[in-house]
């Protein structure tokens, strides 16, 4: 019983890694002001060219930088749209999403000739797990043995970045001065501009933060959990880290015990594909794999209240002229 709930949990951590990233790459955008429904977009190009870079060079940190700089590129199309050109910033984001799905596909055929598809990575070219400190040397101590050593040990580095960047993210946002400005021009943009700050700077800034975290994601994908990048393979992770996000409430702690949440739902499909169910029989596999997405609805509908963005979330700013 314990190997199985250490397994689901095991499994749990790595299934909400990508979202994780997401989530507070969408927590600093709109933190700022900006809606980024690119979010999957911006994952899916950044794993893309994190596993190309990855293949090529033979090396899972250039993958990694690859992959952040894809994604940080896509976010200031975005941020120029949205910001600079006070674009309608839901279509910018839809847009940045047909791109990348189309864009990867494209030159994955032009490039490796695999169908858009990469090449399989080898384990020296992807990031590898963390065998923690005394892990082998507790592994036989009753209960706590296994949970150190299967559990919160054997993650790869990207795993443990993730939930690092929670309490690093918490910091950033409600303890110090860029946090502040950054809440200041997503509430009241033109209290904030009165009182001598870039609305332009700040939320430029967000922008690419939330690049950086977007490119952490999609490297995660295809050169950490995956051997490879395939056609679509961020699956919808950036629209369900938004909606962790709004179940979170746009709190970095929140939104990783939602992931989390969200995690356990797809470890838990996986877990019982193919497993009879007392009193129904087989289920279907579609139906296990449709179970995290629906919960999410379900969830998102019935249980979180009211979730109030920042005020002035989706509006361009426009200056007011003196």
């Amino acid at each position: 019983m314990l190997d199985t709930i250490i397994l689901v949990l095991d499994s749990t951590f790595r299934l909400s890694t990508p979202l994780l990233f997401a989530c507070l790459a969408g927590l600093f955008s709109e933190r700022s002001g900006i809606v980024d429904i690119g979010l999957e977009g911006k994952i899916l190009g950044a794993a893309f060219a994190a596993a190309a870079a990855a293949y090529v060079f033979q090396s899972p940190w250039i993958g990694l930088l690859a992959g952040i700089i894809v994604s940080v590129l896509l976010a200031l199309v975005h941020g120029y749209a949205s910001i600079s050109q006070r674009g309608n910033q839901v279509v910018s984001g839809v847009a940045i999403n047909f791109l990348a799905a189309g864009l990867t596909v494209l030159l994955g055929q032009a490039w490796f000739s695999q169908g858009g598809r990469t090449p399989a990575l080898s384990p020296a070219t992807r990031f590898e797990s963390i065998t923690l400190p005394f892990a082998d040397t507790l592994a036989n101590v009753p209960v706590l043995g296994p949970i150190y050593a299967d559990l919160i040990s054997g993650h790869n580095i990207l795993v443990y970045a993730s939930f690092a960047a929670v309490p690093l993210t918490w910091w950033i946002v409600f303890r110090t001065r860029f946090g502040l400005r950054l809440r200041a021009v997503g509430e009241n943009p033109s209290a904030a501009d009165t009182a001598g700050l870039s609305v332009t700077l700040l939320r430029y800034r967000a922008t690419i933060i939330c690049g950086i975290l977007c490119g952490f994601s999609g490297a995660y994908l295809s050169v950490a959990q995956g051997a490879g990048f395939i056609k679509d393979m961020s699956a919808g992770k950036g629209f369900i880290a938004l909606a962790a996000l709004i179940f979170a409430k746009w709190k970095p702690v929140n939104a990783m015990f939602t992931c989390l949440l969200f995690g356990f739902l797809d470890a838990l499909a996986i877990r019982l594909q193919g497993q009879e169910i007392p009193g129904i029989g087989e289920v279907p596999v579609q139906v296990f794999q449709a179970l995290p997405y629906v919960l999410t609805v379900v969830l998102l509908a019935g249980f979180i209240g009211r979730a109030i963005p920042p005020k002035a979330s989706g509006i361009p700013y426009v200056k007011e002229r003196t």
